[in-house]
């Protein structure tokens, strides 16, 4: 027919004394709660209004002992929480409406089946069944539901429920995002750790923290600042060169070998090195720190001038070389001259045997140079050292300008 007024039908029933089933279903019905009232006929319990035109006031005019109602395909948008209780009503069709939720069980004390299908329903409520411990059955299935992380807390309701939700799984399908779009509820999951931001920040603040620490340690094991700051050094120390003398950047080699060693160590560098090398038949230049360093220069701007200006660096290693500090210093300057003219230009005389773990982490290079046994070991006996020095003088052997 054509009804429009649902206030109107209601006041036709008020004296209708044993109307039981009323279907109104595909009229233009419509109620404007401000202006009228409702009143039904009290014998009512069974009401179709499916298929008109009804909004969220519907709920403002009911009938107080109705049992079971339809309101499908209307245009209500949500449940009003402040409507009057149908407090005998079991059954509820809003099936094909504008509902954006679950609506709750505060004014439907009695309710036993909710259908909801076909509604705007993207994350439903997860309490439902906790709000409606009555409810025994749920038709909740082909909504636009979007599969993310809220949506797992009503994939699990559906385990706990113990089969209330009605055409699970296939009327359960994912709508949003594209890429899940058509799949079905029960085959969507996301971890623990996605879902939860608290745990997420947590997690990410502890790997975090393992990182810094892992990496703390590898620089002080691996001695990474003390590499950073020779670097650097070495970086000012050309630059002032470069500002204060430009035009006098190549090197001129005055010097056949730098000497580097422990203080410890100096009576066998004064009293065998030196005298050997540099006297007698083709006598070698040395260059040592404590008759060769300029004054008034830093120790390090010494050291660079100095393995700068030597054909070849030597190094006397002994237990006290790798205990020495400016040692250290000497050593990595003298590598970094290796690297950056690729030569040859180290050579160590083991003056004592060095155990391995005394040799600190720093001298990673100096462990792999004495793996491949590339030293001079200083003999014991008188009669191997002539030819000690003679492989040494082989060694250093070259024509300075």
């Amino acid at each position: 027919n054509k009804f429009e007024s649902l206030s109107k039908v209601s006041f036709m029933t008020s004296h209708m004394k044993s109307l039981k089933y009323l279907d109104m279903s595909n009229n233009l019905l419509s109620h404007d709660g401000a202006d009228t009232q409702c009143q039904w006929a009290e014998s009512l319990t069974e009401l179709d209004l499916s298929s008109n035109q009804l909004s969220d006031t519907v709920f403002e005019c009911l009938p107080v002992n109705i049992k079971k109602l339809s309101l499908q395909s209307n245009q209500i948008t949500s449940v009003p929480k402040g409507m009057a209780e149908l407090k005998s009503l079991q059954e509820l069709n809003v099936a094909r409406n504008r509902l954006s939720d679950l609506p709750g069980c505060g004014g439907f004390p009695s309710l036993e089946i909710l259908n909801i299908e076909m509604n705007s329903i993207v994350t439903p409520s997860a309490d439902f069944f906790q709000s409606c411990p009555g409810v025994r059955e749920l038709q909740a299935g082909k909504n636009p539901f979007k599969c993310s992380c809220e949506l797992q807390a009503f994939i699990r309701l559906e385990r706990q429920s113990g089969g209330k939700l009605f055409g699970w799984p296939v009327a359960y399908v994912c709508e949003y995002p594209e890429d899940l779009r058509g799949m079905q509820l029960k085959d969507f999951h996301l971890s623990e750790l996605a879902c939860n931001t608290m745990l997420l920040l947590v997690t990410a603040l502890l790997l975090t923290l393992v990182l810094v620490a892992v990496v703390v340690f590898l620089c002080i094991y691996l001695d990474v600042p003390w590499y950073m700051r020779m670097t650097w050094q070495w970086t000012q120390t050309k630059r002032r060169a470069w500002h204060n003398h430009p035009k006098e950047q190549e090197t001129v080699l005055q010097f056949h070998a730098f000497v580097s060693y422990s203080e410890r160590d100096a009576l066998w560098v004064k009293n065998e090195l030196i005298p050997n090398l540099e006297k007698g038949e083709g006598c070698v230049q040395l260059c040592q720190h404590e008759r060769n360093f300029v004054p008034g220069k830093s120790i390090v701007e010494n050291i660079i001038n100095c393995i700068e200006k030597s054909y070849k660096s030597i190094f006397v290693l002994s237990p006290n070389f790798v205990q020495s500090e400016w040692c250290h210093y000497e050593l990595y300057f003298a590598h970094h001259k290796l690297f950056s003219e690729n030569s040859s230009s180290l050579i160590l005389i083991l003056l004592e045997p060095i155990p391995p773990y005394i040799i600190p982490a720093r001298y990673h290079k100096l462990k792999a140079l004495m793996a491949k046994r590339t030293y001079l070991e200083w003999p014991k006996e008188r009669s191997k050292r002539a030819l000690f020095w003679a492989n040494l003088r082989a060694a250093i052997s070259l024509n300075l300008p």
